[in-house]
């Protein structure tokens, strides 16, 4: 499968040049994607503005793979959407629990609101007053 990988200092972007993401490529993809959590800069913008229809078996991939990014404590974030994967995506009920912004902008916004969350919890330096 062909994709452009754009790194940056905070995120990586990885937009499949493909009008269909499909089950025979899905796993391409799905490999592409955990590649980033194996890098230094582990948070990826998946920008699907190139693809028009996706197969069941790679949109529930996307589900897993937010989580798998989610539980390392990386950012997964998927902009761009066409309508017709939208439209797959509702059908299957995950368009709601998937993170999706309408554009690379609004998903660059979103990877670095969720890293500074990240940095404040992981923060030792916070200490709450119980006296009050």
């Amino acid at each position: 499968m062909e994709v452009k990988i754009d790194t940056k200092e905070k995120f990586t972007v990885v937009t499949p040049i493909i009008a269909e993401l499909s089950d025979n490529i899905a796993a391409e993809w799905v490999e592409t994607c955990k590649t980033q959590l194996l890098k230094e800069v582990k948070n990826v913008i998946l920008n699907l503005e190139n693809v028009s229809l996706i197969s069941f078996s790679a949109a529930k991939n996307l589900v897993e793979l937010q989580q798998l990014f989610y539980e390392t404590s990386d950012s997964f974030v998927i902009c761009g959407l066409q309508a017709g994967v939208e439209k797959t995506l509702d059908e299957m009920e995950i368009l709601e629990i998937l993170n999706i912004t309408p554009t690379e902008s609004e998903a660059w916004d979103i990877v670095q609101m969720e890293e500074i969350e990240r940095e404040l919890l992981d923060s030792d330096d916070m200490e709450f007053d119980t006296n009050h």
